[in-house]
Order: structure tokens, then sequence, then C-alpha cells
């Protein structure tokens, strides 16, 4: 079952996102990925979490925030976060939650949703390609701003 986050479901986004980052390599204290959360939940406009959850506990989530793109001709979704536990996947979650993200983008009337993919994770970049995501011919970059020193 997919549906929208609540402030309830602070404490598993906190677990399933650090989970996810940890696996991606990217170094985030539990604080700052906290707070993060908080400002999603606190005010809808930054982006959504969806959670799936499978007899009642959160297995998995995806994290839609939402831009003013120039290339997409106006308000766009990054899907930034998509993840499911590793003891919950084959069960069409995964799947389940990349649809909840994009139909809850085109209801909120966006052009677009754009996504990363590692370049390790094959199986996800497959599921992308069924759901209608092509690839674009660009690398990403990034500068931080550490606000931890």
């Amino acid at each position: 079952m997919i549906s929208l986050a609540a402030h309830d479901d602070r404490e598993a986004l906190t677990s399933l996102l650090r989970t996810q980052l940890e696996e991606h390599d990217i170094e985030m204290p539990a604080e700052r990925l906290a707070a993060a959360i908080d400002g999603v939940l606190a005010d809808p406009s930054r982006g959504v979490f969806l959670v799936a959850r499978d007899d009642g506990a959160v297995v998995g989530v995806a994290y839609l925030s939402f831009i003013w793109s120039l290339e997409h001709g106006g308000r766009s979704a990054w899907l930034e976060e998509l993840y499911v536990r590793p003891a919950s996947r084959q069960k069409g979650l995964g799947r389940a939650l990349l649809l909840a993200a994009c139909e809850l983008a085109h209801r909120e009337r966006c052009a677009a949703v754009d996504l990363e993919v590692e370049t390790s994770h094959a199986r996800a970049a497959n599921l992308y390609i069924r759901e209608g995501f092509h690839p674009q011919r660009r690398t990403r970059w990034v500068r931080p701003f550490r606000k931890d020193g």
C-alpha cells in the first residue's frame, strides 16, 4: 500500500533514507537528515514523501521534491530518493512507489519528473526505462557548502 507520509512516519523515513544514503556512500549527519525531513513535512510546497507499507510497517520510501525548471518550462519534480528495504523487494513496491510519485507529480501540474541512477544499479534503470524514462547525456556535478564545518 502506498500513501503520503505523515509526521508519525518521521522515524521510519529517517531510518530508510539513512540506509539509502549510506548505500550510496553519501555522508549525512543524522541531525541534518532529520532536519531536512522535518523541513519537507512542515512545508509540502518543498516536496512529498510517499511510503510503501507491508503489514502496516513502512518498508519503502520515495522522496519527490518540487522545482521550477527552465528546461521543462515551469514546475517539475525531482525524484531524489526511491528505496525499498531489501527484504521487501521483488513485491512490486518500488514500481508502485514510482508510479505513485509520477501520478502525484502529474496531479501537481509538473511538466516532468527527473531522477538519477547510480551506474551500478542497472535493475533500477530497467524499471525506469519500462516506465517511460530515458537517459540524459549529462554528468551530474555538485559543489557542496557544508554547514557543519
